[in-house]
Formats: C-alpha cells, sequence, structure tokens
C-alpha cells in the first residue's frame, strides 16, 4: 500500500507542481488517531510553501479521488490519516495465501552478490558466547539479505596462525603428555582452550618471578622465557619447519572437529572458508607492492608502516621487524583474495565486534589507498559484546561460557520450565527432548538477536526462556496454537467476498502482515536482525489479542473460512520470520 501511495503522489507532485520528490514519510497511523496510514506533511512544505493543514487536505481529497483503496481522510495539523478500504485487506489476506514465498524476493543471475563473513574463530580454543552471538548475527544477516533479493555467499575467515595459536601448542608441547581429544575425553577445541589457558597462567607465574626478582612487569613479560619460545615457535613455523608445522596441522586438526559439532549444534553453515596460514602470505605480498609504490615505508629496525595521520588516524604497523605478519597483513590478503575469487561480488559484510571498529576503518582506508576500487562496497557489522551477570568474559583466564556448554544449559533451562507448566505433556520421550533443543536453541538465539547490533547484551538463560513476554518461546508457542487451530478447522481458503464486515483485530492484524515485505527491506539495509524479531513479536501480539477476543472456528463457514484464513496467514509469516532468525517453528508444544 505505501508503495502505491507514493507512485500516486510523486505523480501528483510531479504534475501540479513541476517537482520530483524521491521519498515522502509514510508511516502506520498511531492507535489514538483514526486511519491506517498516516503521511508526515511537514518535510513537504519545503517543496510546496503553503499551511500543513490546506496541503495535508489537498492531498488527502486527491488519494481519495484517485486511489480507491483510500476511502476516506482525516487532518490532524500536518498528518495526514488515511482509511484504507477493507476491500484492500481482504486482497492482501488471498495475495499472502496465493504467495508461499510473501515478503521475499527471490534472486536470481542477475541479483547483487553479497559475502556476508562470521565466525571467524581462533584455532587456540573452543567457540564461546560472543562468538554465538557472531554467529546468530551473521548467519541472520545472510538470511535476511537473500529475502531481499540478493545472492549471498556465506563465508569465515579461521585464524589458524599467530602468537596466540603457538601459545597453545607449546603448553601442549611442554605440559600435554600426548594428550588427545580421545583420550581426555575433550572436544578438540576445548582441548586446545586447555593449554592457552594454561600458557597464561606459567606465564604470569614467571612473570610475577622476574618482577620479585628486581625488574620491571614490562621487561618481566618481554623476557619470560615461555614467551620467548611462543615467538620463536611463530618464526619457525613462517619458515615452514617441519615439526612445528606437523604440531600445528594434528592440533588444528582437533579443533576443525570441535567446531563442526558447535556450527552443527547452532544450525549454521559456511559456503566457504579461508584460512590466515594461507592469506597472509597475500598480505605480504600487498605490503611489498604498497612499499614501491611509497604508501607504506620502512622504519631502521626493517617494521613496516602505513601512516593515517593525514586520515585523522595514527601510524599502523603492517609487518613486525623480523617479517612476521600481524592481523591486518592477513585481512588485506583475505580482502583481494576473496574478490579474485567472486568478481562479482557487490558487496562484503564483515561480523566482527566493535572491540574491532577502528581495525576495519584502517583497514579500508588502506585498500583505498592501494587503488581497490571495490574497496568502497566493504562494510563492518559491528556489533556490541556480550556479557554475563558475573562480568566479561577473558579467554586467556578461562573465563569463557563455553558456546556448548551454553546451549546444553539452555537445553535443560528449557526442560525445566516446560515441565514446571506442563507446555509438553501428553507427547513421547523422543518429542519432548527434540522439543527441548529447538525451544532452549529458538530462546537464545531470540533474545540475542531482538537487540540492536550495536547495543551490549547482557544475557541473562533464564529470563530468555520464558514463555511469556518478548522471548523466542512465547513466539514459538503461538506458532504451535495456530497450527493447532488449523488442524480443528474445516476450511483454510480465504473469503474474499469484499462485504463481509472485518473486526477491528483482524485489521489490525491484517495491517502488521502487510507491513511484511516493508520489514524485510529495512532489515537488509541496516544488517539489522532486531528489526524482524521485534516485527515477529508484535504480529503474536495482537494475534493474541485477536484470539482472545474474536472466536475463529465459529459455525457460520464463510466467517469461519476468512478467520481461519487469517490464523493461517499469521502462522506463515511467523514462521518465515522466525526462520530468518535461524529459529525453527514448531507444529506442537
Amino acid at each position: 500500500m505505501e508503495e502505491l501511495l507514493f507512485h500516486q503522489l510523486q505523480s501528483y507532485f510531479l504534475q501540479q507542481y513541476e517537482k520530483q520528490i524521491e521519498a515522502f514519510d509514510i508511516q502506520p497511523t498511531k492507535p489514538q488517531f483514526e486511519g491506517d496510514l498516516t503521511l508526515v506533511v511537514f518535510p513537504l512544505l519545503k517543496i510546496v510553501p503553503k499551511k500543513p493543514a490546506d496541503l495535508a487536505a489537498e492531498l488527502g481529497n486527491f488519494l481519495v479521488e484517485k486511489v480507491s483503496e483510500v476511502e476516506a481522510y482525516n487532518v490532524v495539523q500536518g498528518f495526514l490519516n488515511l482509511q484504507i478500504a477493507p476491500f484492500y485487506y481482504i486482497n492482501l489476506l488471498h495475495k499472502i495465501h496465493q504467495n508461499p514465498n510473501f515478503g521475499f524476493s527471490t534472486p536470481n543471475k542477475t541479483s547483487d552478490k553479497i559475502l556476508v563473513e562470521y565466525s571467524s574463530p581462533n584455532t587456540n580454543k573452543p567457540l564461546h558466547l560472543g562468538h554465538v552471538r557472531n554467529n546468530l548475527l551473521g548467519a541472520s544477516v545472510a538470511n535476511i539479505l537473500a529475502a531481499s533479493g540478493n545472492r549471498v555467499h556465506t563465508t569465515q575467515i579461521i585464524n589458524d596462525r599467530g602468537i596466540h595459536i603457538c601459545k597453545s601448542m607449546l603448553a601442549w608441547q611442554k605440559y600435554g603428555k600426548g594428550e588427545t581429544p580421545e583420550s581426555s575425553g575433550l572436544k578438540g577445541d576445548a582441548l586446545a582452550g586447555k593449554y592457552y589457558v594454561l600458557f597464561d597462567q606459567h606465564y604470569k607465574k614467571e612473570i610475577a618471578d622476574l618482577v620479585a626478582s628486581g625488574i620491571s612487569e614490562e621487561q618481566a613479560k618481554n623476557d619470560a622465557s615461555i614467551m620467548q619460545e611462543a615467538k620463536a615457535m611463530l618464526v619457525k613455523w613462517e619458515q615452514n619447519d617441519s615439526e612445528v608445522r606437523a604440531l600445528w596441522a594434528k592440533m588444528n586438526g582437533w579443533v576443525y572437529d570441535g567446531f563442526a559439532q558447535t556450527y552443527s549444534r547452532l544450525g549454521v553453515t559456511f559456503d566457504s572458508f579461508y584460512y590466515e596460514s594461507d592469506t597472509y602470505v597475500l598480505g605480504k605480498e600487498i605490503v611489498a607492492e604498497g612499499l614501491e609504490k611509497g604508501i607504506f615505508y620502512k622504519k631502521e629496525d626493517h617494521s613496516v608502516w602505513v601512516d593515517l595521520t593525514g586520515e585523522g588516524l595514527d601510524e599502523k604497523l603492517l609487518l613486525r621487524s623480523d617479517g612476521t605478519s600481524v592481523y591486518m597483513t592477513q585481512d588485506l590478503g583475505t580482502a583481494r583474495l576473496r574478490y579474485t575469487n567472486h568478481p562479482d561480488m557487490k558487496g562484503m559484510v564483515y561480523t566482527v565486534g566493535n572491540e574491532q571498529d577502528y581495525h576495519f576503518k584502517v583497514l579500508f582506508l588502506i585498500l583505498n589507498k592501494l587503488g581497490y576500487d571495490w574497496a568502497s562496497q566493504l562494510y563492518h557489522l559491528s556489533y556490541g559484546m556480550v556479557d554475563l551477570p558475573s562480568g566479561k568474559m577473558k579467554s586467556r583466564e578461562g573465563t569463557v561460557v563455553d558456546a556448548d556448554a551454553l546451549m546444553d544449559e539452555m537445553k535443560t533451562t528449557a526442560k525445566t520450565i516446560s515441565d514446571e507448566l506442563g507446555k509438553l505433556d501428553g507427547l513421547s520421550a523422543n518429542e519432548k527432548e527434540a522439543l527441548y533443543h529447538t525451544i532452549g536453541m529458538g530462546a537464545l538465539k531470540y533474545y540475542i538477536l531482538k537487540v540492536d547490533p550495536k547495543k551490549r547484551i547482557l544475557f541473562d538463560p533464564q529470563a530468555s526462556v520464558d514463555f511469556n513476554g518478548n522471548t523466542g518461546p512465547f513466539i514459538q508457542y503461538t506458532h504451535a496454537r495456530i497450527q493447532s487451530i488449523l488442524r480443528k478447522a474445516k476450511s483454510a481458503k480465504p473469503a474474499l467476498d469484499a462485504t463481509i464486515v472485518l473486526h477491528e483485530k483482524e485489521k489490525t492484524v491484517l495491517k502488521t502482515l502487510g507491513q511484511f515485505p516493508s520489514v524485510i527491506t529495512a532489515a537488509a539495509k541496516q544488517y539489522s536482525p532486531a528489526l524482524v524479531a521485534n516485527y515477529v513479536y508484535e504480529l503474536v501480539k495482537q494475534f493474541n489479542s485477536y484470539y482472545q477476543e474474536v472466536p475463529i472456528l465459529v459455525d457460520e463457514l464463510q466467517v469461519q473460512s476468512f478467520r481461519v484464513a487469517l490464523t493461517a496467514a499469521t502462522g506463515h509469516v511467523i514462521q518465515k520470520s522466525l526462520t530468518l532468525l535461524g529459529i525453527d517453528a514448531p507444529n506442537r508444544m
């Protein structure tokens, strides 16, 4: 409806005032006013200098005369409230039933191709709660971009080399006594994480001993022998030392097996994988090119830098004095490799926490300086960290919330609350187990995705599994209730009799259903699953209010047919919305 109004208004201003207007502010009418859609007139007064009420009335008369769907209007100061005819909503319901992909745009060969990077873990520890937000956000954004008509390719860069990887390797070499995932009973990623923590414990003890001997803490950090050994191991790795490389391959293999299990439980997948161990070499080539062009410079210690002070930033290290790479080196190489592999790509989304905001400003700026025209198409999807009531997580100290343990806890919490409420009575033991997982994961995903990506989250597992309020289980339960109604109904075909009298709550639900396509478009433009999450919550609230007040399975067949059709359409849009968030919509709960 908004699109129809836009084209009519644009045509009117062109013919009447010879003015081309690219946007109109059309929004749902506020509940306290009569009407369905509201045109905000004030921005138009710069183009047509009239009194707000006069211009609003002029436009209202035009729309009532020219647009059959607009049956009346009223003016409140500078706001034009439009009343939409019932037949529009009845036709909308029919449209939803005719189109199983209502709201979704199907991409084709000419659609824009966008890469979405997410997860991108280090191979020295398991995925944790922060990674969970990263994966859920990236996967959902990929779903939304695809639903808005883009060709989407999901990818990740695995940080499989560097000093942090060598720390885990060295600690296992020194203290592991041959321990393996099989002998320990630990997932491979958890085993690597165990030795990363162990390295830090030995490192801190050595620093404390050196400080006690009379040297400064800063010097102790540099002189600690275990850190010197880790740095030496990194140099050997870059020199392709066979022993170091063999240990690296073995431990990374353990970690990849562990990651695969976690991804499967999270329900996320990837179309391609890039590895820092491959791309850092490409980054070195780019650094060499930048030196030749005079974009980068070399200091006396042979380290390579780029000066960004002219752009309001600072000097940035690109290669250490010993020739080893830094994160920026690898990211330069990965960026160019991706565009080489996907020359038709129109955009690239990096899903990375806001602690790296500066890093991506620098990365994009360097790529621009190097003359890559595709650098303008890069976007950093920056998101806030996830905190727990106990405070910030720290991997080195082992105070992280392991993603697998979190998913176990979510399932247990879902079981406890479901059993207390008797929500799953009558289901078999196997059906209950499957639903505990579905509810637990729905709770986790929705709790994280309903928050604007830029905001920090304080995660509360217990609150997330509440069956009431703005939670995943509340939305899942409403979908299951709708399926129960449909199983009892005689017909789900919409009655297209335009004379049918719409209940006000039916109209409210239909108006919200009609917003689904524009919500997907806005969510794609803003890279924000929160828009979808809060939309579906609003739809569920409205349907539940409708269900409480208006009987659906009535005797009059035509009325029942319409109400059942409305119920089915609501269930369909709820399911589609949850799919965009990566959440399953159960048929029974």
